[in-house]
């Protein structure tokens, strides 16, 4: 069985952090990344939770930085993507208004995620099998509609497309693959969820982001810890080598190995 030792060192997750240098380090790896890929800034989705607060406050800085160091224009778009009616849509807003998101738009996925279930169900008729699209598989197409959106719109814009993803979600497979996982860069993978929280409140995330629960939004009333099972509490001790309970800790290092196909290179021969 893999250990946490190994877990840890895979993951690359420091057991402290001096937040004003993983900030520093990590809005000039965005800005090195952008002066490489000729491109002319970044693309974030702003959900209303905190990791893609905490992104947004990253990539507005780093290209600010690039503007101002160039005397060329970068920006960063922030991409509301609600299906229907968001109640927390408030809360992406904030984010925006927070850094000064100068270029935000809102593309609502309902009517195509919608279409991409009834061609699934049509599909399932054809094969012989007469059931609706079950509310994880409908929660993992809203995902990948909602990265297909951003890269059109990155693709239009020559932008990078950033993702939110950290350590905390890696080490349970704690997202959708070639949805959420699909991106061109991410500035979070080697932090946990606390100390995502904690560059949150350095940044000056919006207070009503850092009260809420922890929940990815794909369907009514899912949120992080209870569809895992485990605690983010736990979940980040255990990236920062702390002991836990035993049974918390063999229930992450299940999780790690279940999902290893989602962080593996796609496999060939």
């Amino acid at each position: 069985m893999t250990t946490q030792e190994e877990v840890i060192r895979t993951l690359g997750v420091k057991p402290t952090i001096d937040v004003d240098e993983e900030i520093r380090k990590r809005v000039d790896f965005l800005k090195e990344y952008v002066r490489k890929s000729k491109t002319t800034g970044l693309l974030i989705a702003i959900s209303g939770g905190i990791d893609s607060a905490v992104a947004a406050g990253l990539c507005k800085q780093a290209t600010d930085e690039l503007s101002q160091e160039t005397g060329m224009e970068y920006r960063t778009l922030g991409v509301f993507q609600p299906y229907g009616e968001q109640s927390d849509i408030d809360d992406s807003y904030a984010v925006a208004k927070a850094f000064d998101l100068k270029y935000t738009v809102e593309t609502n996925i309902e009517e195509a995620v919608n279409e991409i279930a009834l061609e699934v169900e049509h599909a399932l008729k054809g094969i012989g099998v007469h059931k609706h699209v079950s509310i994880p598989g409908k929660g993992n197409i809203k995902a990948r509609t909602r990265m297909v959106v951003q890269y059109a719109l990155a693709f239009e814009q020559n932008l990078l497309v950033v993702g939110t993803d950290h350590a905390s979600e890696a080490i349970t497979g704690f997202f959708t693959k070639y949805g959420d996982g699909a991106v061109d860069i991410t500035p979070l993978s080697t932090l946990n969820k606390r100390q995502v929280r904690q560059l949150a409140q350095k940044l000056g995330v919006p207070q009503s982001i850092l009260d809420k629960a922890p929940t990815a939004g794909l369907w009514e009333g899912q949120t992080d810890e209870k569809e895992l099972g485990i605690t983010y509490e736990d979940n980040s001790d255990f990236l920062e080598g702390k002991s836990i309970d035993p049974k918390a800790a063999e229930k992450l290092i299940q999780a790690y190995e279940r999902t290893e196909h989602k962080r593996a290179p796609i496999p060939g021969i």
